[in-house]
């Protein structure tokens, strides 16, 4: 496992992620997702909804990764969309992703 999906792990043991596509909406309207995580093989439509969700709201949004990886990361079967809730994970994750 990467970095990266490692990170994602301990995120959410701390209790700092929230997946779902509603549930991650929700936290972006509220102000209290730092970044949004979207799967490369999320449909063109989830795609475009938390796209212009994130844009409205200056979230930024990172693709990494398949649905699939992204849910045994944090303990789930699969999941398309992830809020980061912190700040410092978040910087930590954009870091990873950039590279």
């Amino acid at each position: 496992m990467n970095k990266f999906l490692q990170l994602l792990g301990l995120a959410m043991r701390a209790g700092k992620v929230v997946s779902g596509e509603e549930l991650v909406i929700r936290e972006i309207r509220s102000g209290k997702a730092q970044l949004v995580i979207l799967a490369e093989d999320a449909k063109k439509n989830t795609e475009k909804k938390v796209s212009d969700k994130c844009d409205s709201y200056n979230v930024p949004l990172l693709r990494y990764g398949a649905r699939k990886e992204l849910g045994n990361a944090i303990g789930k079967e699969t999941r398309v969309v992830i809020a980061i809730t912190d700040r410092g994970f978040a910087r930590s994750f954009m870091k990873l992703g950039s590279k």
